[in-house]
């Protein structure tokens, strides 16, 4: 279908997206930073875990050092011995405590004071992570004294050590997890990123470009997705998008066919109607001939010639945006129904048996032409129903209108003894183009009946477990307002 203005109008004005970087990039960048806070995550304990290892081994160092000054007799043991004995353990003093007496087994360069103490025995997580910022944090040299467990029966062990070789032994570790860290985020990020990409980021590109071309031309079938066999959420998505295209397709389609309808009925609509009125003169001529046949027969021939020119002045009620509201009316059902059928040309068809069971007196509150038209369609219906049954097959063929009212709702069933509705067709039976197997048919009959019925306020629906078909119409009678019907009757 051609685009409308405002449609044409509204794509012009629609802004272009800007080029901005996608699902992919986003993915990307996202699971970078992740990774790394995750790696830092790691390494303010690692970090912690080792500066107290470090200082862990300057006391098993120092226990074992002091082991051998402890042994030697006080005084025997050189300066040089006790200074290399430092040296190997980094240190620049060992003390033992036995008992109430401290003792100094060696010292080499001691400062005048001591910068931090540290006490590994009271050591906790929160302290030992502080503590471990804090020195990468410092400058300059300054001095640790760590106090330890000491082996047999000394109760701590006191070791002097340089701060700037632990700081520098830290650092060079930092900079070996931040390597580490690096490898490990681009290594995670690349692997889920492509994990992600085709588990999610393939498929919603699919999707965005399906929708994106479906729009582009919403009537062409090419453009439907045809999902995937997946069973998550992104299969469920594919799946119903396809679904909704499908549908979307159709419809238009049936629009598309609404609309070369109602051009090629606005075309015929002006010489038709002027055929119709040469013919309704003659037909006012030809009712002036005294013969007894043409008397009979002129009248309705006069009113199937009006109820022609209304139908064309109006351009196929089915065409417009909804049916006239019924003119609605207390009619006889009777001569209604004989009417039909002599339009129908059932009257003088042998070949069909008519059967009417219509209650005596029975009346409807319906707008009469719009009855008719519906009594039409399916008589109409049913007669070209029983022309698609097989040639041998000997089975009656009879239309039968039957009539009874139910309390204030006047019922009129419509039956034939043809082959019935395919099970195929009952899914969209009353829509318009959808029913008609019949070469040449619209497929608007029963769609107009059901507009027609509905205006009523009634119901129209096939009646299952019958022969053939059967439609049952239901009109109620419309509410009566009792001021209004005493008002009358006092005029009356």
């Amino acid at each position: 279908m051609a685009l409308t203005d405002d449609q044409a109008t509204a794509q012009k004005q629609r802004p272009k997206p800007s080029p901005r970087l996608g699902l992919s990039g986003k993915l990307l960048l996202l699971t970078i930073p992740l990774v790394m806070i995750a790696g830092l995550l790691i390494y303010v304990p690692a970090i912690a875990n080792f500066r107290m290892n470090r200082l862990n081994d300057r006391l098993a160092a120092a226990n074992t050092a002091a082991l051998v000054l402890d042994a030697a007799p006080s005084g025997l043991v050189p300066d040089s011995l006790a200074r290399q004995i430092l040296t190997s353990i980094g240190a620049r003093a060992v003390a033992i405590k036995l008992g109430q007496q401290r003792r100094l087994l060696a010292s080499a360069d001691l400062p005048a004071a001591i910068d931090h103490d540290v006490d590994m025995r009271t050591m906790t997580v929160w302290s030992a992570i502080v503590d471990a910022f804090e020195i990468m944090l410092e400058h300059g040299d300054q001095t640790i004294r760590v106090v330890g467990p000491a082996p047999g029966q000394a109760q701590f062990i006191e070791v002097v050590i340089d701060e700037k070789p632990l700081r520098q032994a830290m650092y060079r570790f930092s900079r070996n997890v931040l390597v580490v860290a690096l490898l490990i985020a681009g290594l995670t990020a690349g692997l889920v990123y492509l994990a992600l990409h085709y588990l999610f980021v393939r498929p919603m590109r699919r999707l965005t470009a399906s929708l994106v071309g479906f729009h582009e031309n919403p009537e062409s079938s090419a453009r439907i997705i045809v999902p995937s066999q997946r069973g998550d959420e992104i299969g469920v998505a594919e799946r119903e998008l396809s679904d909704m295209q499908r549908d979307l397709v159709s419809m238009l389609h049936q629009k598309s066919r609404l609309a070369a309808l109602g051009l090629a009925v606005s075309k015929i609509n002006h010489d038709l109607r002027n055929l119709l009125a040469s013919s309704q003169l003659l037909s006012d001529q030809l009712a002036s001939v005294p013969d007894p046949r043409v008397q009979r027969f002129a009248p309705k021939l006069l009113r199937s010639l009006e109820r022609a020119i209304a139908f064309c002045q109006s351009t196929l009620s089915y065409g417009r945006a909804q049916e006239a509201a019924p003119d609605r009316r207390v009619i006889m059902v009777e001569p209604a129904v004989a009417e039909v059928r002599e339009s129908a040309g059932l009257a003088t068809d042998v070949a069909i048996t008519w059967i009417s069971a219509i209650e005596r007196g029975l009346t409807i509150d319906a707008d009469p032409d719009q009855l008719f038209r519906v009594l039409l369609n399916l008589v109409r219906n049913a007669a070209q129903a029983l022309e698609t049954r097989p040639a041998g097959d000997g089975g009656a063929q009879q239309i039968r209108i039957t009539g009874r009212r139910e309390g204030t709702v006047a019922i009129i069933e419509v039956s034939d003894t043809g082959p019935g509705v395919p099970t195929k067709a009952r899914e969209h039976l009353f829509e318009a183009f959808q029913t008609s197997g019949r070469p040449g048919g619209s497929g608007l009959g029963l769609a107009i009946a059901a507009e027609l019925i509905r205006a009523h306020g009634g119901h129209i629906h096939l009646v299952e477990g019958t022969i053939g078909a059967t439609f049952r119409i239901s009109i109620p009678d419309r509410p009566v307002e009792l001021l209004s019907v005493r008002s009358e009757r006092a005029r009356a």
